[in-house]
């Protein structure tokens, strides 16, 4: 009888204990761990805004069809927006007298495009869900109809993003440029928690779209320095950029497809173009430069659809880079201006 006692009261103390412990930890789950602070969910808006997927993919269809050229651009203010401070939608506010935005910084002033798409469909999601949907929510899921669009991936987006009510012009002049070694963009690409196998993926956004002869310049009149074209650019295709951008400042504006095959649409091209040697900007041909990078441009060159499945996985990782949730932030009533 005394020892049944003795391991009933055993068994209440390792009850008591567990449940304790249970207790700590939901406690700290809830309240301290930054998973949770920092929690985005897929269907963050099916009740308060459910109609949010096809107005904004009305838009961006809307957009494409007058401009092929919007979609890419779209993507890349995503990116710039991801890489300075964080996917809260700085990069879309205007300056003020007391801020001052990263529309002017050298790797944004007048090169990013689709600030007025995102106009468009803030006012649309204002008239059916006003005050809900953060700009920078908008900026994820217009990046992903875009990509969709143009015959490329489909993902699920989490949600739930709130927008910054600052901006950083210093960040943006540090974005990862076409001029950089491969070793500081994938060191910027680390600072922000991605990987290298990151930089090798998002660096097929360069399937679609276009670049400003200066970004690729070096490379045709004076690569490293040396007074002469890069001698590993493809023949062909060098013809063809001296004649697009001659040497002279006049030409510094004119467009180049990133990828002169299949210029508007969401492939795997532009890992066949780098084993060719037809990469437009240095970075993208800089891949082959590195045994890990090169070996996964080798890879995305035959299966298009890893490709598409990494590159879903990579954008969802980007998206979450220093994202604001819960009562962070604010929901800008108007993209380009803190409330």
């Amino acid at each position: 009888m005394l020892e049944e006692v003795r391991r009933g009261q055993k068994f209440q103390l390792m009850e008591f204990t567990s449940n304790r412990v249970s207790f700590v930890f939901l406690f700290w789950f809830v309240f301290v761990s930054p998973l949770v602070r920092c929690q985005l969910y897929y269907n963050f808006y099916d009740t308060t805004c459910p109609n949010l997927t096809g107005i904004v993919r009305y838009n961006v269809w809307s957009a494409m069809a007058k401009d092929l050229r919007i979609a890419a651009s779209l993507l890349r203010l995503h990116f710039h927006d991801c890489f300075v401070i964080g996917c809260e939608a700085s990069v879309l506010l205007d300056d003020t007298d007391t801020l001052k935005g990263e529309k002017n910084a050298l790797p944004n002033k007048n090169s990013l495009r689709g600030f007025e798409v995102i106009d468009t469909i803030k006012a649309a999601l204002e008239k059916a869900c006003p005050s809900t949907v953060s700009c920078a929510d908008i900026l994820t899921l217009a990046a992903r109809e875009a990509v969709y669009l143009s015959k490329g991936p489909f993902w699920s987006v989490p949600l739930g993003r709130r927008d910054g009510t600052t901006a950083s012009e210093s960040e943006a002049n540090n974005l990862p440029s076409p001029f950089e070694p491969l070793e500081n963009i994938t060191a910027k690409f680390i600072s922000k928690g991605l990987e290298k196998k990151d930089v090798a993926v998002l660096s097929g956004a360069h399937t679609f779209g276009f670049a400003q002869c200066f970004t690729f310049k070096p490379r045709l009149f004076n690569f490293g320095g040396s007074g002469k074209s890069d001698p590993t650019i493809d023949a062909s295709l060098l013809q063809n950029l001296v004649k697009l951008c001659p040497n002279q400042d006049d030409s510094d504006t004119n467009l180049a497809p990133l990828d002169r095959v299949t210029t508007n649409t969401f492939d795997n091209m532009y890992y066949t173009n780098i084993m060719n040697n037809s990469a437009l900007l240095q970075s993208d041909q800089a891949l082959l430069g590195d045994s890990t990078t090169a070996s996964l441009v080798n890879y995305y060159r035959k299966w298009t659809v890893m490709f598409f499945r990494d590159f879903a996985v990579s954008m969802e990782k980007m998206g979450r880079i220093g994202v604001l949730t819960g009562s962070q932030g604010q929901i800008r009533t108007n993209c380009r201006a803190v409330n």
